[in-house]
């Protein structure tokens, strides 16, 4: 199948600059996607073109992944309300050092024919003096033109306005794609819609300076159901790193995702086949209370950024903080699923003579007293690795270990603890 129908297919095909674009992309050949370097991590605001990237190589093209160490000093005005912070090189270097980590999930990047590559646009535009640029790029770009930008239309009427900086953002990323033409024969720039006017910009500028056709294609913006920004929780941006979004909560922002954008979405962020989505389409009308669509999402995108293991423990941990029986995990397992949770160390000695439950209520604070401990378990308030226990006289020894040194209180349905076990000389 061409790359253009696998795209269009999954609704990844917005806009393209040229009708001939599927035949020319009949045979291999290079693109590009930019993408700035403002954090040491990406977000799943990205996510999109990176699969983008991920949908040509698969199809034998090679992608280039253009990191904008020289841009990102400029700052992009599309889409932004107000002008970015400027960063620095140490900061830019830092960042690509990540986002780099995080393509090579995504891309192959080892030396085939058609392995990724990651270049900093600073190579070329930090050799250009301003005269020199003025005189070899700027002289070709007609200043009504650049004002009827939809990006800088909407800047320039703004409160904030828009700097003379971020005006002449879109000739560095025009001068980007001549460079990538001339020298790697990339011919394709991908991207946002929101980046529509500074790609056609690239491909006017190398027609004026190399008569060379080169092309555009972009894919949507996404927005979901509810209206809301993709990609934005109450918490904030979800990151791609697991140090700023942990792989569970990750998990959890994808297994949230309405019924309305799912089906969308597995399109998007998944390689699962076409007929698979439709199968999953149909559960979700005929069976929306299973969220089965929701939980393919949520395991498929989880596993595609953090990798299967992680994965599967976040999907592990939302079937236990819904309370299935804590069994088979690791201390790491444990600890990483209850990051927030309260715990109390208890020393091996005490668990070998039996802990009673209602005196392990009071230590770890879970309640006031034994009187009230007791109370909360008579009723049926206490549960021992997500297993209610009713029994007024129990005692916690090794037995109840969930992992080989923790093991998990509950009360109600959402309140835990971890009791660990605190071996001789540690």
């Amino acid at each position: 199948m061409n790359i253009l129908e696998t795209l269009s297919q999954r609704g990844l095909v917005s806009q393209k600059s040229d009708a001939q674009l599927a035949r020319v992309l009949e045979k291999p050949a290079t693109l590009y996607i930019g993408f700035d370097p403002t954090a040491e991590s990406m977000h799943i605001g990205n996510l999109l073109q990176i699969i983008m990237l991920s949908h040509f190589q698969r199809h034998g093209h090679r992608p280039i992944c253009v990191v904008g160490g020289g841009t990102a000093m400029i700052g992009d005005p599309s889409g932004k309300s107000e002008e970015r912070n400027l960063l620095g090189p140490e900061t830019i270097e830092r960042n690509m050092i990540g986002m780099k980590r995080q393509l090579q999930r995504f891309l192959d990047f080892d030396g085939g024919p058609n392995s990724a590559l990651m270049v900093n646009n600073a190579e070329w535009l930090g050799k250009f003096t301003f005269i020199e640029f003025l005189r070899d790029v700027g002289k070709h770009f007609r200043l009504g033109e650049m004002l009827g930008k939809e990006s800088v239309r909407k800047r320039l009427h703004s409160e904030a306005g828009l700097s003379f900086t971020e005006f002449c953002y879109q000739l560095l990323q025009a001068y980007d794609f001549l460079h990538l033409s001339r020298q790697y024969d990339c011919i394709l720039q991908a991207g946002g819609d929101d980046q529509w006017g500074n790609i056609i910009a690239g491909i006017e500028l190398a027609r004026k300076l190399d008569h060379r056709q080169l092309y555009a294609l972009t894919s949507p913006l996404i927005t979901t159901a509810a209206g809301q920004k993709f990609g934005k929780t109450e918490t904030g941006t979800v990151w791609l790193d697991p140090d700023k979004t942990r792989p569970y909560d990750f998990y959890q922002y994808w297994i949230r995702t309405d019924d309305r954008d799912v089906v969308k979405l597995l399109k998007y962020f998944t390689f699962l086949p076409i007929d698979q989505i439709a199968q999953l389409e149909k559960l979700v009308h005929a069976e929306p209370e299973k969220r089965q669509a929701q939980k393919i999402l949520a395991q498929e995108v989880t596993k595609l950024v953090h990798g299967p293991e992680p994965a599967a423990l976040a999907q592990k941990a939302a079937q236990i903080l819904f309370g299935e029986k804590i069994a088979g995990l690791s201390d790491g397992d444990l600890n990483s699923i209850f990051a927030d949770v309260p715990s109390t160390y208890f020393d091996e000695e005490r668990l070998v003579e039996g802990i009673d439950l209602s005196d392990a209520l009071c230590e770890t604070k879970i309640c006031p007293s034994r009187s009230t401990a007791k109370k909360l378990i008579r009723s049926g308030g206490v549960y021992l690795n997500n297993e209610r226990v009713n029994v007024i006289d129990y005692k916690l020894t090794h037995k109840a270990l969930a992992s080989e040194n923790i093991l998990v209180l509950r009360t109600g349905k959402k309140k835990y603890h971890l009791c660990k076990k605190r071996s001789k000389g540690t």
